[in-house]
């Protein structure tokens, strides 16, 4: 019997410490699940989140990087240049041009009534808002839709007779060599020949379509009128003078000899900057809207320009200019709307 209970107590001793290690660990489980009930208020949440992918962040709409992007010069400095006044007074001119020099102007009646500024944005200083960053850099240039060097005068006069509709000024005039160093004022810290990013006009991706105008004047109708009105002839001041929001085609819109009848140019002009509220940095139009609003507001009727001197050189003339010949087989209509594909791939074979 003594035996016995010598052979028992050893096994109860160790049944007893075996069942003292399953109640810790029972514990210290028990404590595991009360802290992810803690943590996520239903248990087993907790390692289910971590095992979660992170959502991706959503991607940056810009159209461009702000890095190296032009900025125009800080105008309260402008005192600091030695010929301010004139370069106010250019600034004055691109924008309220219509009150100097639009159909009731005060200096010269030679022009439609549009501002400068109403295509070349807050008078020509906003990025992508095709403005005059890089005109000091790289005029005089030899440019190929007139197939000889221009100056920046002769650039200038082109958007009066084109743009504006109108007649050129004389080069030695006060108005002439104002708006000059305006533009050479603000193009001050770009050097000879570059052109940063941000100047001009922003490139939009092609379309493996045509643009439609029937398409164009749904995206019109619901993005456009509020401005520029149904019947597309913009909003003038209250003086009536000039315009608010300038005519997109009629008789006071920029004729078919302007960059902006290129649908490139439009296209990539709105997409940067139009409805009203969009920027580079958030524009509002998708890439097929902008293209199919160019398409439908340059198939409507507008001033003409006699164009015979234009592109001497035809196989310079870039895919979406919409008046032949051409150096290529494609059509008049192709060469408005597109596709452009086909086009630059002919180009490029001839190169």
């Amino acid at each position: 019997m003594k035996k016995s209970s010598q052979t028992i107590l050893p096994l109860i001793r160790g049944l007893f410490g075996l069942l003292l290690v399953v109640f810790l660990l029972t514990l210290f489980v028990a404590g595991l699940v009360l802290s992810q009930w803690t943590q996520s208020g239903t248990p087993g949440t907790a390692s289910m989140q971590l095992s979660q992918p992170t959502a991706p962040a959503a991607p940056d709409p810009s159209l461009i990087s702000a890095e190296g992007i032009w900025q125009a010069p800080d105008w309260s400095r402008v005192a600091e240049a030695p010929n301010a006044s004139q370069i106010e007074y250019g600034r004055e001119l691109v924008a309220h041009t219509a009150e100097y020099l639009g159909p009731e102007g005060k200096v010269l009646r030679i022009s439609n009534g549009m501002n400068c500024q109403n295509c070349h944005l807050e008078a020509g200083t906003a990025p992508l808002g095709n403005n005059f960053g890089a005109v000091a850099a790289t005029y005089p240039k030899v440019r190929n839709r007139s197939g000889r060097s221009e100056d920046i005068p002769k650039r200038i006069n082109d958007c009066f007779e084109r743009s504006l509709n109108g007649r050129g000024l004389e080069t030695d005039s006060k108005e002439m060599q104002a708006m000059v160093a305006y533009m050479e004022w603000l193009g001050q810290d770009v050097p000879k020949g570059q052109k940063l990013p941000g100047v001009g006009i922003y490139e939009v991706p092609l379309l493996d379509r045509a643009a439609d105008p029937v398409k164009g004047k749904t995206v019109y109708d619901r993005q456009c009128v509020s401005c520029h009105g149904a019947d597309g002839l913009g909003m003038k001041t209250p003086s009536g003078t000039a315009y608010l929001y300038p005519p997109l085609w009629g008789p006071a819109s920029y004729n078919q000899g302007a960059g902006l009848f290129r649908l490139s140019r439009f296209a990539g002009y709105v997409k940067a900057n139009m409805p009203l509220g969009a920027t580079y940095k958030r524009p509002l139009l998708s890439d097929e809207e902008a293209w199919d609003l160019a398409a439908y507001v340059n198939s409507m009727e507008r001033p003409t320009k006699d164009l015979s001197g234009d592109w001497p050189d035809i196989s310079k003339k870039p895919m979406d200019h919409p008046f032949g010949p051409y150096s290529d087989p494609f059509s008049e209509e192709q060469h408005k709307y597109g596709p452009f594909q086909p086009i630059l791939a002919a180009k490029n074979e001839t190169k």
